[in-house]
């Protein structure tokens, strides 16, 4: 216990961003620090706004009671969804563990250590949750005053169990996959496969409850709500322990919390170093044979060469690849089913047909497939491997050129893809569907070029762990968060534009607008590579 202690000590010590403000000489890493601080207040702001209305409503309502329960499942939800997207990056196959495993400490100490802190890092996002929901219900309910830090303390434990649930689960899917020769592909295909099932999950469930009138759909979520706390215990031990203080559910909700917290590791350090092993080994072919050599330009070599770094980390591939399946899901399942019943589901019914939102099309098919710009953490991803790229005869401009040929190539013929199944489910006449084309690549350019900006502004080259560039790094919430909601707003305008104009003018406009910014954007990342 001590010696995970000194460990997760270590390792805080080592990434924290106070650290990095108070003894860093360097005014970018400085900088960087305070402005990804900004970022996670204004996040943390936006998710609490959101609990306290969801709270609003239910106490509007006369409905107070079911907050604990939504409460625990919450915040459940999310710590079991984003730990397992961290897994393979935080207790398999990162950076640091020759490292750690050279040192006199158990395997199943390093791994409960990286365990731990993978908690610590995520605490903020469920304590904001719970601070939230616990004033919503302060408002409406009047609980007594024990009732308040009973509730803080017990939801520091929430996050535990289905954390555990998901690292037992991509301990599983590593240990799987550790016995193919293709460890990385195989982990990738099984995380993307979990990944779509929890999305369907979620259109079922919202398919359940879903109503015209604000209250039945709250009575019907409340009732959801405590059917699934039923069935998932920990949220009923929550709820009876800050509503009824009884205390078999706190010491139920801390004790099972422990034990599965010290069976996880145990088992999961007996197979430790096999499967890091085998995650970051390279099976040779069984039939090769020598050939001459293809030779490409630098720029397609370089593009060639993030594909391979794209296929070869699950993190990478799930976290930059999801809109791309997304995007093609979508293209298919509107050919088969129909867009008028994908448009009944997604606006609950609302008086909108398949014409008005045709206009809307490019912007709806970009809204996945620039979910993710490869470009915004590529150039962090080269690490320390960066004086390598740096001592080679190779322009740094050509380095960047590189990178966003691999992102154009996976994006553009996916946007082909979706938009032209779109277009023919949605009937649209030939012309515009080909202005459409035009405009998807546009926008495909642009969310290449804008990326590459935010990848090489704010590029950070000293993480001890990949997730900290591609789903926490400052650059990809720079491109991500701005990206969404104008994307969205454009969405409505485009359709609200269509009511009145033709559709082709509209497509014709919004084109130029996106081939300018793409443009400006690259000379922006032409002009960055020059400053070195």
């Amino acid at each position: 216990m001590n010696n995970g202690i000194l460990l997760l000590k270590t390792l805080l010590l080592s990434t924290s961003g106070r650290n990095i403000r108070r003894y860093s000489k360097d005014k970018k890493k400085r900088k960087r620090v305070v402005m990804s601080a900004v970022g996670v207040v204004c996040l943390f702001a936006m998710l609490m706004a959101y609990s306290v209305a969801m709270c609003v409503g239910y106490g509007k309502f006369g409905m107070i009671s079911a907050v604990p329960e939504t409460c625990a499942l919450t915040i459940s939800l999310l710590a079991f969804v984003f730990t397992l997207f961290k897994t393979n990056g935080y207790l398999f196959n990162f950076k640091e563990y020759d490292m750690l495993m050279s040192l006199p400490f158990e395997a199943s100490t390093v791994a409960g250590c990286k365990f731990l802190y993978m908690y610590v890092k995520s605490l903020l996002w469920y304590v904001s949750i719970s601070v939230a929901m616990l004033v919503g219900y302060g408002i409406y309910a009047h609980p007594p005053v024990v009732v308040y830090p009973l509730w803080l303390a017990l939801s520091l434990l929430l996050p535990l169990i289905p954390m555990l649930a998901a690292s037992f689960l991509g301990f599983l899917i590593a240990r799987i996959s550790a016995g193919f020769r293709k460890t990385n592909m195989v982990q990738t295909v099984l995380t993307l496969v979990f990944v779509l099932f929890c999305f369907s999950i979620r259109f079922i469930l919202e398919d359940l409850f879903r109503n015209d009138k604000v209250q039945a759909t709250l009575m019907a979520a409340s009732r959801v709500t405590g059917d699934a706390a039923k069935l998932y215990l920990p949220a009923g031990w929550f709820a009876g322990a800050v509503t009824k203080l009884r205390v078999s559910d706190m010491l139920l909700l801390a004790g099972v919390s422990v034990a599965l917290f010290a069976v996880v590791f145990a088992l999961v350090g007996r197979s430790y170093r096999q499967i890091n092993s085998a995650l970051k080994s390279h099976a040779a072919a069984r039939r090769f044979r020598m050939s001459a050599q293809r030779q490409r330009g630098v720029v397609t070599a370089i593009a060639f060469k993030e594909f391979k770094r794209f296929t070869g980390s699950t993190a990478y591939m799930v976290n930059g690849g999801m809109g791309v399946i997304l995007a093609v899901l979508v293209g298919l399942i509107t050919l088969v089913i129909g867009p008028e019943k994908i448009i009944q589901v997604v606006t609950q019914g609302a008086p909108i047909s398949t014409g008005m939102l045709q206009p809307a099309i490019p912007f709806i098919v970009y809204f996945l497939t620039g979910m993710m710009s490869t470009t915004a953490c590529s150039p962090s991803l080269e690490g320390r491997n960066w004086w390598i790229i740096q001592s080679l005869p190779i322009e740094r401009r050509d380095v960047y050129k590189g990178k966003m040929l691999f992102n154009l190539l996976l994006t553009v013929p996916v946007m082909a893809f979706t938009t032209l199944c779109l277009c023919v489910a949605g009937k649209v006449p030939a012309t515009d569907t080909v202005l459409y084309l035009i405009h998807g690549f546009a926008l495909c350019a642009f969310s290449t070029a804008w990326g590459c900006v935010c990848g090489v502004k704010h590029m950070r080259l000293d993480w001890e762990n990949e997730i900290e560039v591609i789903k926490q790094g400052t650059a990809v919430v720079i491109y991500m968060l701005p990206n969404m909601f104008v994307v969205m707003a454009l969405t409505v305008v485009s359709v609200i534009l269509g009511l009145h104009m033709d559709h082709r003018l509209i497509a014709l406009g919004f084109t130029l607008i996106a081939a300018i910014l793409a443009a400006l954007s690259y000379l922006r990342v032409m002009a960055l590579a020059k400053r070195g």
